[in-house]
């Protein structure tokens, strides 16, 4: 997930990217929570690491 974020920050030249969360469904209250707590302390802080590892001018390359 990290590695989708950071190329498509990349890609796009954006400047932030913004988690929309649905909370409809059979997923329990505790999950969503979850998730929410893995995006904020496991994801975000991997797609800083990416970003800083690769320059932006690198934005144009294919994987």
């Amino acid at each position: 997930m990290a590695a989708k974020i950071a190329h498509a920050v990349r890609v796009l030249d954006a400047g932030r990217f913004g988690m929309i969360y649905s909370a409809a469904g059979t997923v329990s209250a505790s999950a969503r929570l979850r998730s929410v707590e893995l995006f904020g302390t496991q994801v975000v802080p991997r797609v800083r690491e990416l970003l800083a590892e690769q320059p932006a001018a690198a934005a144009g390359e294919k994987r």
